[in-house]
């Protein structure tokens, strides 16, 4: 019986394969964390950054108890929910106006605003997110709040991101960094879901993604996961390749060309 030789792959080979499972892999592309640069590149006296991280934790501390509350663990104090998120958005609004170039402000307004409205935000007629706590909001509301939370996930992806390859990263810039290319994956691919399902768009004239289909949100989804996993959230790693419509074509071309050339599964 004729035994068939194992295939030797050469590192470009490896290099070829890994960056058709994963299209925003780069070998020579790291992150480099720098435990000596200030925490955020634009708030460099410590002094400073600390008073504004107290006021910041405050009202986190506050939108945390809400949570708490609302899942029950907590006494009710009897306020309304949705007041009450408001309010801690009316806070970050302050803060933001005060510190713009601050962008864990921006990352945590964000995220206040899409437990409020959920991540189907940019869709006119899609099914209330199970985590929206405003699920009747008008059209304008809401597209006010996606015009808001988009345009600071972007401020907070500038803000941050390395202005030459393998500059030096503070451990918490790379944490809000990672955190603002999840956030705004989620919204993208939740949005390509709807979008499959026949939902339609509903975006501001001012935004990029006015006039996007349904591809281009995937791709947009996949590309931000993707980076999210490179600053440091490992699920976004993974959502990266399970969600890259590129990856998941090649990957399957790929497959059937080694079964028919080796008798691979």
């Amino acid at each position: 019986m004729t035994t068939m030789a194992c295939p030797s792959l050469s590192t470009r080979d490896i290099h070829v394969l890994e960056k058709i499972k994963d299209p925003e892999s780069d070998p020579s592309a790291g992150v480099s964390i720098d435990r000596t640069l200030p925490a955020d590149p634009h708030v460099k006296d410590q002094s400073a950054y600390l008073q504004i991280v107290q006021q910041e934790k405050e009202i986190i501390f506050s939108m945390q108890s809400l949570e708490l509350q609302i899942a029950g663990l907590r006494p009710s104090t009897g306020a309304d929910a949705v007041e009450e998120y408001q309010r801690c958005i009316k806070s970050l609004d302050d803060l933001i106006e005060t510190y713009p170039n601050y962008a864990s402000a921006r990352n945590n307004r964000a995220q206040a605003l899409r437990r409020l409205y959920g991540d189907s935000m940019l869709l006119a007629d899609a099914p209330p997110s199970p985590q929206a706590l405003r699920k009747d909001a008008e059209e304008s509301e809401r597209m006010e709040a996606a015009r808001t939370v988009l345009a600071d996930l972007d401020r907070c992806v500038a803000l941050l991101s390395p202005d030459r390859p393998k500059a030096g990263l503070s451990p918490q810039a790379a944490k809000t960094l990672s955190m603002a290319h999840t956030q705004r994956a989620a919204i993208y691919h939740t949005t390509f879901k709807q979008l499959a399902s026949g939902c339609s768009l509903s975006v501001v004239e001012s935004r990029r993604e006015d006039g996007w289909n349904k591809l281009e949100f995937e791709e947009a989804a996949s590309r931000d996961f993707a980076m999210g996993g490179r600053y440091g959230n490992e699920i976004a790693k993974g959502l990266a390749v399970s969600t890259n419509p590129t990856a998941k074509l090649c990957g399957h071309i790929v497959r059937e060309a080694m079964k028919k050339e080796y008798g691979m599964a």
